[in-house]
C-alpha cells in the first residue's frame, strides 16, 4: 500500500507521514493487496487562530479501480488522522463486502 500526504497550510513533517502510515497500516492492513494507494490531504483552515480547524480527507484506491473517500475535522491533528483512518477502514470493508455481494449475486 502506497501512502501519500499532501498538506495545505500545514507543515507536513516526516513524523506525520510515519504516523499516518502506521495508522493506515493498522486500519487497512487486513485488506492486503486490495488497497493500492491512499492519498491523505491535510488542511488547517484557520491557521494560528485555533479551534476545530484542521481537516483531513483520505482517498483509498481499491482494486478493481474503485475509490473510497472519507473526511473529518478536529482541533488535534494526530487524533484527526487516527479517527479518519479508522473510518476509512470501516468504509473500505463495507465497499469490499458490497462488491463481493454483487459478484455473488451475478453468479446466480
Amino acid at each position: 500500500m502506497f501512502v501519500s500526504i499532501c498538506g495545505r497550510d500545514l507543515a507536513a513533517h516526516s513524523y506525520l507521514l510515519e504516523f499516518a502510515e502506521r495508522r493506515l497500516q493498522f486500519a487497512l492492513g487486513r485488506f492486503g493487496p486490495r488497497v493500492q494507494r491512499v492519498m491523505v490531504y491535510l488542511e488547517d483552515t484557520n491557521g494560528p487562530r485555533g479551534g476545530i480547524d484542521k481537516r483531513c480527507r483520505m482517498v483509498a484506491r481499491l482494486t478493481p479501480f474503485r475509490e473510497v473517500v472519507v473526511e473529518g475535522a478536529c482541533s488535534e491533528l494526530e487524533s484527526l488522522i487516527g479517527r479518519t483512518a479508522d473510518r476509512l477502514g470501516h468504509s473500505v470493508r463495507r465497499e469490499l463486502d458490497r462488491h463481493r455481494d454483487m459478484s455473488q449475486t451475478a453468479e446466480l
